[in-house]
C-alpha cells in the first residue's frame, strides 16, 4: 500500500474543502464559508499529526528530505521515498502550512456587514486587520501552488505515464506500490509475520 485510506480521503476531502471555500467566499455566503473553514483547519490538523504517526509513506520523515536528497532528485532522478519525490515532499508542506495559516487568519475575519469570526472580537483592531491582510494574501499564493500542483500531476500522469491519480485514489497503482504494514497470517498453526512489496519508483 502506498498511500493509506486516511491519506487518500484527507487529500480528496481537503480539495472539495476549498473548491467549497472559495465559492462561498465569492458569493458572499460567509456562514457557509467559515464551516468550510472550520473542516478545512480540522482536516489539516488531522494531516499534520498523521504525518508522524501514519503509515510509512504519509509521515513526513519518509518525503521531507535535506538540500542533499533534492541535489540528487534535481540531478539525477533519484529519490528515496515511493511517495512524494523531495521536490513533491517539500511541497505538501508548504501547502499545508498556507491551509492552516488560512484557516486560522479567518477565525480573525469579518465581512463588516453580518459575519465575524468566532475570535473576531476578541483581538485588537490592528490585529485583525493584519490578519485580514494575511487571509487575502495567503488566498492568492495557495491559487498559485494549486495551480502548480495541478499541472505538475498532470505532467507526471500523462507525460511520462506514471499513475499518481490512480494511486491517490486506490491506495496504489501499477507501478506505484509501496510498503504494505505488517500482517498476521496462520500457517501451520503458528501465527507468521509478513511484510507486502516495496518496489522503488523514480519520480
Amino acid at each position: 500500500m502506498l498511500w493509506d485510506l486516511p491519506t487518500r480521503l484527507f487529500h480528496w476531502v481537503i480539495v472539495v474543502c476549498v473548491c467549497l471555500s472559495w465559492w462561498s467566499g465569492e458569493e458572499g455566503e460567509f456562514e457557509r464559508h467559515a464551516w468550510f473553514g472550520y473542516t478545512a483547519l480540522v482536516l489539516v490538523t488531522f494531516r499534520i499529526v498523521w504525518g508522524f504517526l501514519g503509515s510509512r509513506h504519509s509521515r513526513f520523515s519518509d518525503f521531507l528530505t535535506g538540500p542533499g536528497g533534492i541535489r540528487a532528485y534535481v540531478q539525477h532522478g533519484q529519490s528515496r521515498s515511493v511517495g512524494h519525490n523531495p521536490l513533491g515532499g517539500w511541497s505538501v508542506l508548504a501547502l499545508l502550512v498556507l491551509l492552516l495559516v488560512q484557516g486560522l487568519s479567518g477565525l480573525f475575519n469579518s465581512d463588516d456587514l453580518m459575519f465575524e469570526g468566532p475570535f473576531y472580537f476578541g483581538a485588537a483592531s490592528g490585529f485583525r486587520d493584519f490578519m485580514g491582510v494575511v487571509h487575502e494574501l495567503v488566498f492568492y499564493a495557495l491559487c498559485c501552488f494549486i495551480a502548480v500542483h495541478v499541472a505538475v500531476v498532470s505532467w507526471y500522469q500523462w507525460r511520462r505515464k506514471i499513475p499518481l491519480i490512480q494511486a491517490m485514489i486506490f491506495g496504489r497503482a501499477e507501478g506505484r506500490e509501496g510498503q504494505s504494514p505488517p500482517g498476521v497470517t496462520v500457517a501451520g498453526g503458528h501465527y507468521c509475520r509478513r511484510a507486502g512489496p516495496d518496489t522503488m519508483v523514480g519520480h
